[in-house]
């Protein structure tokens, strides 16, 4: 099978769709499957920043030209059998050349107000190519439930193929940025309003003003100004930014817990990373996170008070905070991106015979 995946998810993002990239490659590498000859497919330019119009530059050259261009050049010189689509890309395929596409969640259409006009429009027209897709991977049972019941696909064209938990890692205490609090809570993800953030500012709020306040919370995640709408941030939260994956695998065991209080999510793969490095998860019962969680997440309502409440018992109780450490454990190794791998390889059989 010569199957060409589409990595630009590796250039234009650090998160989400790159650890899943990230993880499915490794996964891939594990197997070692002769019959299997996977190929990357992608302009190899990093589009991180958001300076303009740099960005707006690279994007238009990324849809326009390279996708509808040079990537159709790039397939049949490939003599590719399959594309394997993991972005909104129109990429441009040669005449019968069957495509996989994985579907990782339908927040544009669900709550299209986290989300620029730009990005509505761009992810609008990806999922109207989905119909063109031989199969369709969800990356949890919620994606399948949202593609049938948001765009009528049918059960029949869809595989749940679950994302993969990290190998756990040994990290120097050097790793730590300075000045780090001895006790703190970790909030790991994109700073846009569906994260909810703002929850926790009211949780921290309702904290001080009851005479019961809340450790630090440490943030990492790209773009703060992404929630600057919401108000200056409590004095004891500390905004890290973007940080690499050595520096968060140092983070997580270190932290009472990872607080995750988002309101959408695909799959929620800062549960898996938190569980394997044996930090406790506080999110709610919604989307794919229970599916995530399972019995290891200590689960809260989505409001300020039952996140306080769970805040104040991990703090306080160190038995329930080892239990949620063992059972975190537990739960992560169900998830691997070895067994991610050989089911999306299945479903590249399935496609081709």
């Amino acid at each position: 099978m010569r199957v060409a995946l589409d990595t630009n998810g590796l250039y234009t993002a650090r998160a989400g769709v790159a650890r899943y990239l990230r993880g499915l490659l490794d996964g891939f590498q594990q197997l070692q499957d002769p019959a299997l000859e996977l190929s990357e497919l992608a302009w190899p330019v990093t589009n991180y920043g958001y300076r303009q119009p740099v960005r707006s530059l690279k994007t238009c050259y990324r849809e326009l030209v390279w996708a509808r261009v040079s990537a159709p050049q790039v397939l049949r010189l490939r003599a590719a059998e399959l594309l394997h689509g993991t972005s909104n890309l129109d990429i441009r395929t040669p005449p019968a050349l069957p495509r996989v596409a994985t579907l990782f969640d339908l927040a544009p259409l669900r709550v299209p107000e986290r989300f620029r006009p730009w990005h509505r429009r761009s992810h609008q027209r990806g999922l109207r190519r989905l119909a063109a897709a031989a199969r369709i991977i969800c990356i949890s049972e919620f994606t399948a439930s949202e593609a049938m019941a948001l765009l009528g696909l049918p059960a029949a064209r869809l595989d749940v193929v679950y994302c993969g938990a990290p190998a756990p890692a040994a990290v120097s205490p050097a790793a730590l940025p300075p000045g780090l609090p001895a006790e703190f809570f970790l909030f790991v993800g994109s700073l846009e309003p569906g994260k909810n953030l703002a929850l926790l500012k009211s949780a921290y709020t309702q904290a001080t003003a009851q005479g019961r306040p809340l450790p630090p919370l440490v943030i990492v995640g790209a773009r703060w100004e992404g929630v600057r709408g919401e108000g200056a941030p409590p004095r004891d939260w500390h905004y890290l930014g973007w940080q690499p994956d050595g520096l968060l695998q140092a983070l997580y065991p270190r932290a009472l817990a990872l607080v995750f209080p988002s309101t959408y999510e695909g799959f929620g793969l800062p549960l898996l990373e938190a569980m394997v490095a044996g930090c406790p998860v506080i999110c709610s019962r919604v989307a794919s996170l229970p599916e995530v969680g399972g019995d290891a997440a200590c689960y809260a309502a989505q409001t300020p008070s039952a996140y306080l409440d769970a805040m104040q018992t991990l703090a306080r109780d160190g038995e329930r905070r080892r239990d949620c450490i063992a059972r975190g454990h537990a739960q992560a190794a169900s998830f691997s991106w070895r067994t991610c791998a050989a089911q999306t390889r299945d479903v590249y059989r399935r496609v081709l015979g």
